[in-house]
């Protein structure tokens, strides 16, 4: 079979959709038509989509999106893959295409108040002020693989945690210009204008997000530290071409480490930075509750016997009571 080039589109826009759900509808029929394989949000907001396929396809995915008056100026970040990043197809209709939950007045309309737009190399000079913060608006397990050179870590499970986080750690920004990023640019677009509302006076956003930093051939992602986290089957992509400096750490003993793994426990399913060493250690449970659970799938995957879990459990114990008494 002749091998195929494929590309991975990343994008999004703020605009009036009126029927998301018929939107959805249609717009899954012609990108299962392309052959394309992706996620796409919609909602009455607008569009939020990573998409693969091959050359031409993504091609004629592009045109299509462009030919549409709500799309023509669509940005579109692309890169070369060598196969889908995806298994499936699906296109849901939101009510939101990040989640905020804010309702009523705290509701933000991005296309009526956003931040300060920064490109990659106004971005660069602005990280090296004295008078800036830096903040990350991504998850905890985005910003454990990658991040800029002395970003805050708000340390949030769901984007929807961070106006709190923001309310309780005020003292951490007030006074101080704010430099927002995030992976694409949606999430900081939304919450720069939050951060407005809120009185924030002097809050910037990284145009295009760390994918378009990294892409940059004049700043060619340098300051970024590790690589950026993407919700595809490739996890992580490389940022700076200048130089590579791992900052993740291994679940279980601490090690560098930037390969991800889900616990082996469905019911937990939590992301952990682990080496294949750790995950054949620990069964892939990140505690031993996880690793006993009868639904632990690394150990249906590897059929092991009762006495072999045992087994292993017991090396685990040992070596945590040798640890406990040094």
């Amino acid at each position: 079979m002749e091998k195929k080039d494929y590309r991975v589109l990343l994008y999004y826009k703020y605009v009036e959709i009126d029927d998301p759900e018929v939107f959805a509808k249609e717009h899954l029929q012609k990108c299962k038509e392309m052959d394309l394989k992706g996620r796409i949000l919609v909602a009455k907001e607008g569009i939020n989509g990573t998409v693969s396929g091959t050359i031409e396809s993504t091609n004629k995915y592009m045109e299509m999106m462009h030919n549409d008056p709500r799309f023509a100026d669509l940005t579109f970040k692309v890169d070369n893959h060598d196969g889908h990043a995806f298994k499936k197809m699906h296109v849901r209709p939101r009510k939101e295409l990040v989640t905020l939950r804010l309702d009523g007045e705290e509701n933000i309309d991005p296309k009526e108040l956003t931040g300060e737009f920064l490109n990659p190399k106004e971005w660069y000079e602005a990280m090296q002020r004295d008078d800036v913060v830096i903040f990350d608006t991504r998850n905890d397990y985005e910003y454990e693989l990658g991040h800029f050179r002395g970003a805050l870590n708000p340390d949030i499970d769901n984007f929807r945690d961070l106006p709190e986080w923001v309310r309780q750690n005020k003292h951490l920004i007030e006074g101080k210009k704010i430099l927002m990023y995030c992976t694409g640019g949606i999430r900081c677009e939304k919450f720069t204008g939050w951060m407005i509302k809120e009185g924030f006076e002097d809050v910037a956003q990284l145009h295009g997000g760390i994918v378009t930093y990294g892409k940059d051939p004049e700043v060619q992602g340098e300051l970024w530290d590790g690589q950026c986290y993407v919700f595809d089957e490739r996890i992580a992509v490389p940022i700076n071409q200048k130089e590579h400096v791992v900052v993740g750490k291994d679940y279980f003993d601490g090690k560098d480490c930037e390969r991800y793994v889900n616990c082996a426990n469905p019911e937990c399913n939590k992301q952990i930075l682990c080496s294949e060493e750790n995950e054949h250690k620990y069964m892939r449970g990140c505690t031993h509750e996880c690793r006993v659970s009868p639904r632990n799938l690394y150990v249906e995957e590897h059929s092991l016997s009762p006495e072999e879990v045992q087994h292993r459990l017991d090396i685990i114990a040992e070596e945590e009571k040798v640890a406990q008494n040094a």
